[in-house]
This record gives C-alpha cells, structure tokens and sequence, in this order.
C-alpha cells in the first residue's frame, strides 16, 4: 500500500495556493519547513517571514505560493485527509464485508502515522500532529460559509463521503451516516489531542490500541450492530 500512496498525487483545491507547491523543488521545500515549523512552534507563533529565514529564501518567495499562513494551513490540512482519504481506500480495497470495511477504516483513521519516504518532502508524522492540535483553527473563523462554497473543503468532504459509504453499506436503514463519519474523525483527534495534554478527562490516552478499540465499539454500538 505505501508503496502504491507513493505513486499517488494528492488533489488539492486550486483555490489554495496561488502557485502549485507540487510544482517546484522550492513549492515543496516551503511545504516541507512549514510542517516542521508550525508543529514545533504553533500556528499561532508560525509567520511567513520565520518560513523564510528557515528555507534560505526572502519571505516575498512564500507570498508566491500561499496568499497568507490561513491558506497555507488550508492545504496542509486538505492534503492529509486526501492522503488519508487513500489510506481508507486501501484498507477497504477488496474487502467484500461491510463490517470489515468499517472495521479497517476505523485502524487506517485511529492509528498513529509514522513518517515515510513515499512523499519525500511530508513528514506525515509531524503533519497529523499539526492536524490533531491546529485543523480546527482551518474552518472555526468567520469566513467559513465562504471558504466553504469556494470549496475550501473539497478533501475533507470527499472523505466524509468515502465514509458515509461504508457506514451506510452496513446499516442503511441509519438516518446519520455522515454525522457518523465527521464525528468519527473530529473525535479521534479530540480525544487524542485530550490524551496527549489533558489526560485526566479521557480512558484512551496510551496506544493506538485503545483508540481504535473506543471507536470500533463506539460506531458499531451507534449503528446497532454487533457480533
């Protein structure tokens, strides 16, 4: 499968960047030190002009690529749940019973990312840490119903929808499966990021294991479907 990922390319909206990062050694280099700053530092503390100081190059460069650290944040977020959104479907590839469809897209969204070399300027480690502690500042702002129709969000529909699928592939008669979906993939970051900062408000906060193991029991419970 990461053999596979790596020969894949993550479809970003265009309306996130002002020149393709993908484009260029320089494009994928500003995406490359910008996961590395903004997990070390926050996106709070992040700015253009530190990207520039870290890539060699004067801050007006990024300005050629990203309109502002808002889009640039956009795309990091989008180009992980497309990456994710492809983890999903090879784990459900092939796999002709629904409840091991879910059962697998819950492991491929639960566990935790280990850095690899199929997209060598990602570090798809650092990048779901990012994704756990900043996504939400991508769409809790006042330009959300805009963003929103110019397709901001494109990525993360399509995996909702991916989801919504699955879900809906083993209980169709259930009302919610995109409700489902999106709180599958909100809640596993919460409770993450709950484990990793505030673990006295959570059960789950030490393996993979026991994340995985809440939200199996968690979906199929709400589902009313059990072995």
């Amino acid at each position: 499968m990461q053999r596979l990922l790596g020969n894949l390319r993550i479809q970003i909206p265009e309306q996130l960047y002002v020149k393709d990062p993908d484009s260029s050694d320089l494009g994928k280099k500003i995406v490359e030190h910008s996961i590395l700053l903004i997990e070390e530092l926050g996106f709070e503390s992040f700015t253009f002009k530190k990207l520039g100081i870290a890539i060699g190059s004067p801050e007006s460069t990024v300005y050629r690529y990203f309109e502002n650290k808002h889009k640039l944040l956009l795309y990091l977020t989008s180009w992980y749940w497309g990456w994710l959104e492809y983890k999903v479907a090879f784990a459900t590839a092939n796999i002709k019973s629904c409840e091991q469809q879910l059962e697998n897209s819950i492991r491929a969204i639960c566990e935790t990312v280990e850095e690899d070399q199929d997209f060598s300027h990602i570090n798809e480690e650092k990048l779901q840490k990012i994704v756990i502690s900043e996504s939400s500042k991508a769409f809790l702002t006042k330009e959300i119903d805009s963003e929103n129709k110019n397709g901001y969000f494109q990525s993360y529909k399509n995996l909702v929808e991916r989801l919504e699928g699955i879900i809906s592939g083993l209980n169709p008669q259930y009302p919610f499966p995109k409700t489902l979906a999106s709180t599958l993939l909100e809640s596993n970051h919460l409770q993450k990021f709950f484990g990793a900062h505030i673990p006295g408000i959570t059960d789950i906060a030490h393996s993979d294991e026991d994340v995985i193991a809440f939200f199996k029991s968690m979906t199929f419970s709400t589902l009313n479907y059990g072995s």
